[in-house]
């Protein structure tokens, strides 16, 4: 495990981009196969190749909304807007202010490039997405910033396949 630690503190921005890259795709294969109830291989290498590296620039956005979003939040209680948080609390305050300002630009972001990879206009169930982040993400990420900063990215992109599951098994054909 300390290697995982000392390569993600070493070089923050490339690991969440691997991470991202391996579990975010992972996770839209498992959703094919859970919607379609078929074990295949459901896009074209190239394909494949695209989404990692769309899942990689993802990554990129979400490190710095990350590491923004904590400041932010600590800036909030410094200047008492916020009361002192610790913990549980500090934890869904920074969950939710990114979820709900970042959150949006990342699903239609997401949606963005899914769509330049497979060629189509497809903005069918939006709202779905930016629903997510009440349902889901902000949950989620809750339990995500209690994590020491070194786990955070990581969980992250394990969530990203949970909710690839989550959705795929409720898109069931």
């Amino acid at each position: 495990m300390n290697w995982y630690i000392e390569f993600v503190k070493e070089y923050p921005i490339i690991s969440a981009m691997i991470q991202f890259a391996i579990l975010g795709t992972l996770g839209d294969i498992v959703s094919y196969w859970l919607i379609s109830r078929k074990i295949q291989l459901p896009y074209k290498f190239n394909i494949i190749i695209l989404k990692m590296l769309e899942w990689a620039v993802l990554a990129v956005f979400i490190k710095y909304a990350f590491i923004g979003f904590n400041g932010f939040v600590d800036s909030l209680i410094e200047y008492n807007f916020l009361p002192q948080l610790s913990g549980l609390g500090k934890s869904f305050a920074i969950s939710t202010s990114m979820n709900l300002q970042f959150g949006p630009f990342l699903v239609l972001m997401h949606r963005l490039l899914d769509n330049l990879i497979a060629k189509k206009n497809n903005w069918k169930n939006i709202d779905k997405g930016f629903y997510s982040l009440l349902w889901f993400w902000i949950p989620a990420h809750t339990i995500t910033f209690i994590l020491p900063k070194e786990f955070q990215i990581g969980l992250a992109a394990v969530w990203s396949l949970a909710l690839g599951i989550i959705l795929g098994f409720y898109n069931r054909k």
